[in-house]
């Protein structure tokens, strides 16, 4: 038995899959399971956005995808269907890639994992080398005894549990604040209203979760 992994955070542009061309036309952020391929190569998406309509009429006019459907609440919408276009993320799920989540947005992607050890990091890293329009932004030790096991016991996507996180290291809680939802942003590389979206989501789960 190891005593750690390593968590890595990769970024995604120029890749042609259907959600990274619709969130190029339509101004949304898109939170989406590791893809699962088949064995006849399609693949099955399951992600959720904040509601906003023109994302599944340009999911619909996507040739790539068939069987879409769409499950609408007032805080979300959620999405399961199939596509056609292989992910480039299998790539690297190839070479040991664990895939935890990825989030879609303005045409690109960033997909967060693990890779159980620096001689598979090697072979992920030498894949993501060889693959157009994947780049490393980050990566970590994830210790046997991490108690990061928020994001389950709440319920969080990895994303929510991230900006969670970095707002509460900058002090974004305390009273009087001085960091804004700016600040914040800036530092998760992400507009400030995906922060505000992610915290809004992410509240939600924790108060549901609280109060039942």
């Amino acid at each position: 038995m190891i005593e750690e992994c390593l968590v890595a955070e990769f970024r995604i542009d120029g890749d042609d899959c259907p959600l990274a061309r619709v969130t190029s036309r339509v101004p949304v952020t898109v939170d989406a399971n590791a893809p699962q391929l088949r064995a006849d190569g399609n693949v099955l998406l399951y992600f959720s956005s904040p509601p906003d309509e023109r994302l599944p009429v340009a999911l619909d006019e996507e040739a790539d995808i068939r069987y879409l459907h769409v499950t609408r609440n007032d805080d979300a919408y959620t999405y399961r269907c199939l596509s056609k276009h292989p992910c480039v993320v299998h790539e690297l799920v190839d070479v040991g890639f664990l895939v935890e989540s990825m989030q879609y947005s303005d045409g690109g992607a960033t997909m967060r994992g693990a890779v159980v050890g620096n001689d598979v990091l090697r072979g992920v890293m030498e894949k993501a080398g060889q693959t157009v329009g994947i780049r490393l932004q980050r990566v970590y030790p994830l210790r046997a005894d991490e108690e990061s096991a928020i994001g389950r016991v709440w319920n969080l996507t990895s994303a929510q549990e991230e900006s969670l996180h970095v707002a509460y290291e900058m002090g974004y809680f305390e009273l009087p604040r001085s960091i804004t939802a700016d600040d914040v942003a800036a530092e998760l590389d992400i507009s400030k209203s995906a922060f505000l979206e992610r915290l809004r989501r992410a509240q939600q789960s924790l108060f549901g979760t609280l109060f039942g």
